[in-house]
C-alpha cells in the first residue's frame, strides 16, 4: 500500500522521539509499562491495527467475547483492498497467485486455522469455521477452499489492479528480496481480553510477497504466530514467518509469561532467542506483541518500525515498540 510505504518511511525517525499518536490522543509512555491494567482491551499489530480494534473494542465495550471481537477485528483489514498484505489486494507470491493464511485460537486452547487459501477474502472467517465445525485444526489449499464454498463463503479474485501493477513492476527484475516491515511481513495479529476474563487471538496474512507457490509462513501455525493460554495470556508474531517457526516464537512468549516474566519482559526473552539463532539480522525483522490476564500488554522488535494499536477504557492509540537495535 503506498501510503503504509510513505508511514514506513518516516516511522523510524518518530521512533526516536516517541509514541505515534494523533494530537487527540492521550500519550503513554511505551509498550513495556502501561500505568494499569485493564479489561476489556484489545491489542493489534501495526497502523492497520486501529482499525481492527476500534471494530473490536466495540464488541468488548458491550459485553461481547474476546474471540467474537478479534476476528470481527481483523476482518475490516482483510476486507480493504488498499492494505496490501493482508486479505483481498495482498501480494501474490512470484507466480501471481495470492495465497492467504490465517489462524484463530481461544484460552482454552480451542483453534482452528488455514493455509494456502485462494479466492477467499476473509480466510480469519473459514479458520473460526475450522474450530467450531471441524474435529480438525488446520486446513490446507484446496481442502481449505472445498471446506470454505461448503460453509457459504464465495470465491472472489484477491488481485486488484492496483496490486497486479506492483507484481507486473516486480516480474521486470524478479528479485526476492523482502524490505522489513513492508514484505516482510505486515500481518494483523490481534489479541483481546473481554470482561468476563476471556482471552483470544486472531492473525492473519497474505505472507511474503513474491514468496515461492506455496510458502506457508507462521501466521496460520498455531504456537508459531499465535498462541493463547487462559492460564498465562496470549502472544502473536509479525516479521519473516521462518524466524518464527524456528523459535516456536508466540508460544515461547506465552510459556515465559507463565513462568513470571512480563509481557514486555517475554517478549525481548524471545526475540534474543532467534538473535542467537541468527548470524546476520540486517534484513529480518521480527515482532511479537502479548497480553497477560491482568491485561497488561508488551512488545518488542529486532529492528525499529514495529508498532501497535491499543484500544482500551481510555481510547485508541498506536505506540511505538521498543527493539533490540
Amino acid at each position: 500500500m503506498k501510503t503504509r510505504r510513505n508511514f514506513i518511511r518516516t516511522i523510524g525517525l518518530v521512533s526516536l522521539i516517541g509514541p505515534v499518536q494523533s494530537c487527540a490522543e492521550p500519550k503513554k509512555e511505551s509498550t513495556d509499562s502501561p500505568k494499569n491494567s485493564t479489561k476489556p482491551i484489545i491489542i493489534s499489530t501495526w497502523d492497520h491495527g486501529l482499525d481492527a480494534n476500534k471494530v473490536g473494542y466495540e464488541i468488548l465495550a458491550k459485553g461481547g467475547s474476546a474471540i467474537d471481537a478479534v476476528e470481527k477485528g481483523v476482518i475490516v483489514v482483510e476486507n480493504d483492498p488498499s492494505n496490501q498484505t493482508v486479505g483481498i489486494g495482498g501480494f501474490p507470491d512470484r507466480d501471481g497467485n495470492v495465497t492467504l493464511d490465517a489462524c484463530i485460537m481461544k484460552g482454552d486452547g480451542s483453534c482452528g486455522s488455514v493455509a494456502f487459501l485462494q479466492e477467499i477474502k476473509n480466510p480469519i472467517s473459514v479458520a473460526r469455521k475450522v474450530m467450531e465445525e471441524t474435529p480438525h485444526i488446520m486446513l490446507v489449499g484446496s481442502g481449505a477452499l472445498k471446506f470454505a464454498l461448503e460453509q457459504g463463503f464465495k470465491k472472489e479474485n484477491l488481485l486488484t489492479e492496483e496490486t497486479k501493477k506492483d507484481y507486473e513492476i516486480w516480474l521486470t527484475k524478479s528479485e526476492y528480496k523482502p524490505v522489513i516491515n513492508i514484505e516482510n511481513h505486515d500481518t494483523i495479529s490481534t489479541l483481546a481480553l473481554d470482561v468476563n476474563g476471556r482471552i483470544a487471538g486472531a492473525c492473519t496474512t497474505s505472507g511474503a510477497a513474491w514468496k515461492m507457490h506455496g510458502r506457508v509462513g507462521d501466521s496460520p501455525l498455531i504456537g508459531a504466530g499465535l498462541f493463547v493460554d487462559q492460564e498465562a495470556g496470549a502472544a502473536a508474531a509479525t516479521g519473516l514467518g521462518e524466524a518464527v517457526i524456528r523459535t516456536a516464537g508466540s508460544a515461547m512468549v506465552v510459556e515465559a509469561m507463565r513462568n513470571g516474566l512480563s509481557p514486555y519482559e517475554a517478549c525481548v526473552e524471545v526475540v534474543q532467542r532467534i538473535k542467537r539463532k541468527h548470524d546476520n539480522l540486517k534484513d529480518l525483522q521480527v515482532g511479537f506483541l502479548a497480553l497477560d490476564m491482568n491485561g497488561n500488554y508488551g512488545a518488542y522488535s529486532i529492528h525499529p518500525g514495529f508498532n501497535i494499536a491499543i484500544g482500551d477504557n481510555n481510547g485508541h492509540i498506536l505506540v511505538d515498540a521498543k527493539s533490540m537495535y
